[in-house]
């Protein structure tokens, strides 16, 4: 796990993911132009989960998936 600290509206929070999906979530900031940061708020303001945790693995495998050619 690696720990993380951001500001997201206005307020710090810590955030501890898998490298793995730093990564993912860092190509996802760099394509849509934004800062980490901002993406992590953008997750925030749309989650439908309690944890942003778990939001931020769900909208990296998400994207991921998005990614991977249909094989019907």
């Amino acid at each position: 796990m690696q720990k993380r600290s951001l500001s997201i509206a206005g307020h710090r929070t810590s955030i501890a993911l898998e490298p793995e999906f730093w990564a993912v979530l860092e190509q996802m900031a760099a394509q849509s132009g934004q800062s980490l940061a901002g993406l992590v708020k953008s997750v925030d303001e749309t989650r439908h989960t309690t944890n942003l945790s778990s939001a931020l693995r769900l909208a990296a495998l998400a994207w991921l998936q998005e990614r991977i050619p249909a094989t019907d």
